[in-house]
């Protein structure tokens, strides 16, 4: 931890003595021009609890934690060729780490750990999240890094990706399995898109048993409000996902829903929930929105003095009840605005209101969450 401590350190000193801009370049061996990126996030969650303190027993209504410290090196060449290697020094795990290769007419083939086909928002950047916490929806169901092979194709104005996956690099814990997503955009010009997808992901459950549940949009929450407890004898676990996204000059609209079936042995029943949120954004200062690859993608601010400035809207639910498993159910309200300075850092500030019933109790609380971000 100590040498992860020197390491994050000095990425921070290197960062703060270059200009403002997204990467550093840092020099060309081999044909392959390296640069260098990081994201040190530090966030603080103040809880109005109603039934259970979100915070831990015997602790202050408050929390607050260095969030995310992540280092990030990526290589572009010798020709088609594009390699990235990133670690997260705060959670002591590896992030994107793999080779890509891009052929002709918009193919790519990736081999490593990356991010799986599915959940649009899964697949944005970090740094560029409209809210705090993500989704409920996608903290639930949607499958994030994994190692595996994907081989990706776009034209215009659509995208298939198939990927065949197995363990995270760093933790074991995940079973094989393999995902798809698709995406049509009828309407994609400057500052005008709408966005249409599909997903569908199939996991084994790896240990024959699988735990489902959610914290209530508060990432520093040490208890979860909806919670299927461990199904045993589990077998596969099937996500499929709908996304859809609008925009109009700085108004951007987006919704999500899962459906997932986990496949249980004789012994029990299957079991299937499911979850969806609709967001809405506004850019106040008049930015639009970018668009690669079917995911949306934050502008810079025009005028990087005075920074950009978003308000949010989120609803999202969840339902986790089903037969015999009581895992309740929940859903939030967030109103969130985010202060983007410069070209290197963010401030935010969401307020979140839930609605939880698991098991006839009733829990209502209130967040207060706040977060600082410094990238590069």
């Amino acid at each position: 931890m100590k040498h992860s401590r020197n390491l994050l350190f000095t990425a921070l000193l290197a960062a703060l003595s270059t200009p403002a801009l997204a990467e550093v370049t840092i020099d060309v061996i081999g044909g392959s021009e390296i640069s260098f990126e990081g994201l040190v996030q530090a966030d603080g969650n103040w809880f109005d609890n109603d039934v259970a303190d979100l915070n831990g027993a015997g602790r202050s209504d408050s929390g607050f934690e260095l969030r995310r410290a992540e280092l990030i090196v990526k290589g572009k060449g010798p020709g088609m060729l594009s390699w990235v290697v990133g670690y997260d020094a705060k959670a002591d795990k590896f992030l994107d780490t793999n080779v890509a290769w891009k052929f002709n007419g918009g193919t790519t083939l990736t081999v490593g750990q990356y991010k799986q086909p599915n959940s649009m928002e899964e697949l944005s950047s970090t740094k560029n999240n409209d809210f705090i916490s993500k989704a409920t929806a996608t903290n639930t169901f949607a499958v994030s890094r994994r190692l595996g092979a994907q081989l990706a194709t776009e034209g215009d104005n659509w995208g298939l990706a198939g990927s065949v996956f197995s363990r995270e690099l760093t933790y074991g814990a995940h079973g094989p399995g393999f995902g798809l997503r698709g995406y049509f955009s009828p309407i994609k010009a400057e500052g005008q898109l709408l966005h249409l997808g599909l997903s569908f992901v199939d996991l084994d459950t790896n240990a024959d048993s699988l735990r489902l549940r959610a914290r209530p949009q508060a990432d520093l929450a040490a208890v979860r409000l909806a919670d299927t407890g461990t199904l045993a004898d589990t077998d596969r676990q099937r996500t499929l996902g709908a996304e859809a996204a609008w925009v109009n000059g700085p108004v951007k609209l987006q919704a999500e829903y899962f459906t997932s079936t986990v496949d249980r042995y004789a012994s029990a029943d299957d079991f299937s929930g499911d979850a969806w949120y609709v967001s809405g954004m506004w850019n106040v200062t008049g930015e639009t929105w970018g668009y690669k690859k079917g995911v949306i993608a934050t502008s810079r601010p025009n005028s990087p003095a005075s920074g950009m400035w978003q308000l949010g809207l989120r609803y999202d639910a969840i339902n986790l009840d089903d037969g015999s498993v009581l895992g309740g159910e929940m859903s939030s309200l967030t109103a969130g605005v985010n202060w983007y300075l410069r070209s290197n850092f963010k401030l935010s500030m969401n307020y979140v209101m839930v609605d939880s019933d698991r098991r006839g109790i009733q829990d209502d609380p209130n967040i207060l969450e706040a977060r600082a971000s410094f990238f590069w």
